[in-house]
């Protein structure tokens, strides 16, 4: 599968120096896809050095030529979308259908900053100085790191390239060791832009090879990282060491909200394919599910049966519904979970174990818990698996109450046919993205991003540029 691959440094695939390998494990099969390079310091620094130099010529290429790079590059990933989403597929597990809307939104990515690259604006400001002005400009922040993780191998990954090239930056990406193939298809398709050497750089390998060596590079301006929060807050104190801007989209807590007045086919429908899309191991997902009263056993029902209809296999094969977790930590983290909520009073509705069937792979069945209470992990944390935890409530001070108790604030939803009581619920929500009767939240033109210890920045819309812009003043007189 990699075998036309490699690391990319300085425009070109090769080798790790050290000629160094490592396997990647098929979450389907538990055997190796394959091999690739495992990159050491001295790639790592080669990487960073070639960044240097592919930011001096492509910083001063003009906006218009570099909205067509990326346009060159979106039409090649569009030509390519079958042989991306069967990397993705076999890479994570998730079925093709989804493997290909993801790929889908990734082009969708580098059409976007193809058209940002055109609209970097500057303004002038009058000045108290008789005769002067000031100039207000933005220049590109520098060498980009783009830390990307597994289970959205693609579209994480566009989300951090397209806004770093379309401002002028170069780039250096250190995607998931467990879905490298995926970038490698996306770092083929941006041959097609004809970047300068050294534009885009990509590095597969250990944390000491790879992430210790950019962050104490002081050529490195800035890092984007998707991943957990232990790992972002990690990240900002090493950052701190050389001062480099950090945009971080880290874990999510999502509760889903379904009000007395609720359309239920609706909720139902939106929340059972939010919830087990890529086997629940999406940052945005419903965790916390808070059902009014009057609605609670109709929801649990209807949920539950959604549940047990999904087909669980191989992504691969084009009747899946759910694939396998990414690998055996996940699966019994699920299991762990699944326990502690059952011995501390919960029930059971559907799941909660390994399907009967498979041979190999970490796969887990969708799973519904009633009679949760806000305090049980599968409450309190992001569960980051196919782990739906269902309570109710009775008014809407209570569940917004209830809702904001986390120090997560990623995603929120909540299902009302209320025009007043969608406008409380956004603004009590602390949220950066609420979606009313949809969940909706991810598109090219939308900021996508949270708050409080989901992070900072955002990605995506035209915010999703600035993180990688300087604001520069100029006092003009004359």
């Amino acid at each position: 599968m990699y075998t036309n691959f490699g690391l990319f440094i300085d425009g070109a695939w090769r080798k790790a120096a050290r000629e160094a390998t490592e396997p990647v494990i098929s979450p389907v099969s538990e055997s190796p896809l394959g091999e690739v390079p495992s990159a050491g310091v001295e790639d790592t620094q080669a990487a960073i050095e070639a960044a240097q130099l592919g930011l001096l010529r492509w910083s001063t290429t003009p906006a218009q030529k570099r909205a067509d790079a990326l346009h060159a590059i979106a039409n090649e990933m569009c030509r390519r979308t079958e042989e991306a989403a069967q990397m993705i597929s076999s890479e994570t597990g998730k079925p093709l259908a989804q493997s290909r809307r993801e790929w889908g939104l990734s082009i969708d990515q580098f059409r976007w900053y193809a058209e940002e690259a055109r609209r970097i604006y500057g303004r002038i400001i009058e000045s108290r100085v008789p005769g002067g002005r000031f100039d207000v400009s933005h220049e590109p922040v520098g060498v980009v790191a783009a830390f990307t993780a597994w289970n959205f191998p693609a579209s994480l990954l566009a989300r951090k390239m397209a806004p770093a090239l379309a401002a002028g930056c170069s780039v250096i990406a250190r995607p998931s060791s467990q879905t490298p193939g995926t970038a490698m298809v996306m770092f083929d398709c941006c041959l097609a832009g004809n970047l300068p050497s050294g534009v885009i750089n990509l590095v597969v390998g250990s944390t000491e090879a790879t992430y210790r060596p950019i962050m104490a590079s002081k050529a490195v301006r800035k890092v984007s990282l998707t991943g957990s929060t232990r790992i972002g807050q990690q990240m900002i104190r090493d950052a701190a060491d050389t001062m480099k801007k950090v945009s971080m989209e880290l874990g999510g807590n999502a509760p889903l909200i379904v009000y007395d007045d609720a359309d239920l086919d609706l909720a139902l429908n939106t929340a059972a394919q939010t919830k087990f899309g890529n086997t629940g191991q999406v940052c945005v997902a419903p965790d916390r599910f808070f059902i009014h009263d009057h609605l609670y056993d109709a929801f649990v029902d209807g949920f539950t049966t959604r549940a047990k209809a999904i087909r669980l296999g191989d992504g691969l094969d084009e009747n899946v519904g759910m694939g396998p977790l990414i690998n055996a930590h996940r699966l019994a983290e699920m299991e762990a979970i699944v326990a502690e909520a059952l011995t501390g009073g919960a029930q059971l509705r559907t799941g909660g174990q390994r399907p009967s069937g498979f041979n190999s792979g970490y796969f887990y069945e969708p799973t519904v818990l009633t009679d949760v209470t806000d305090d049980m992990r599968v409450m309190a944390e992001e569960n980051f698996g196919p782990i739906a935890a269902i309570s109710r409530f009775s008014s809407d001070d209570e569940v917004l109450t209830r809702a904001n108790a986390s120090d997560m604030g990623l995603a929120a939803y909540a299902f009302t046919r209320s025009p007043t009581r969608a406008r409380r619920t956004i603004a009590e929500l602390k949220a950066g993205m609420v979606g009313i009767n949809s969940a909706a939240l991810a598109a090219a033109e939308a900021p996508f991003g949270g708050t409080n210890f989901s992070g900072m920045g955002r990605e995506g819309g035209s915010e999703g540029i600035l993180d990688y812009l300087d604001v520069k003043l100029a006092q003009v007189v004359f």
